[in-house]
């Protein structure tokens, strides 16, 4: 059931937001001449996935956690991009694959092994990775590996249909913030 609400979902997404998907392209191009930024994240089953994203930090940037990355590193249309969660609308396009669900464990890097090797002891890699979740929802960031873990595995056991639409419903109107780059 939640596959096909995902794959409706991102489907009416990006037909929907095409007009808005090509604006935010195009003022990407024009802040960092590379509006969209691909990194291969640990998926389902601890397989690695391409997610997509609109970029908000400058290129080159240091492939690590988002709370490790220094704020300059953010553009000034990346903060809009942040702050009103337009920058994970691309991510639709993960979730129309099937490689993400709109809702579940936030994709970490590979090198966040600590992180991995939580999540892996609760069987959190069993669920497809989500846009959003429970930890997004209440702060939680990737600097808690085992706290972050066991939100996780938290939401699994006690997701269904209703759980899963007041997370979208609580993010859309900017409860999620987990996962935020923090100002040093």
């Amino acid at each position: 059931m939640v596959r096909f609400i995902d794959f409706f979902a991102a489907f009416l997404g990006l037909l929907v937001g095409a007009p808005l998907f090509a604006m935010l392209l195009l003022l990407g191009w024009f802040d960092t001449r590379a509006p969209l930024f691909r990194q291969e994240r640990v998926g389902r089953y601890q397989r690695p996935f391409v997610l997509v994203k609109f970029r908000t930090m400058r290129q080159g940037t240091a492939s690590l956690a988002t709370h490790l990355v220094d704020a300059s590193a953010v553009t000034v249309f990346g903060r809009f991009l942040r702050r009103t969660k337009l920058d994970e609308l691309p991510q639709l396009w993960n979730v129309l694959c099937g490689e993400m669900s709109l809702v579940g464990p936030r994709p970490c890097l590979f090198n966040q092994v600590e992180l991995i090797a939580e999540r892996a002891s609760r069987g959190v890699y069993n669920a497809r990775p989500g846009i959003t979740g429970l930890a997004q929802i209440q702060g939680i960031d990737m600097s808690t590996p085992e706290l972050l873990a066991r939100k996780d595995a938290e939401m699994l056991k006690s997701l269904n249909v209703f759980s899963y639409f007041r997370y979208v419903v609580l993010t859309v109107m900017g409860k999620g913030v987990g996962d935020r780059v923090i100002d040093k």
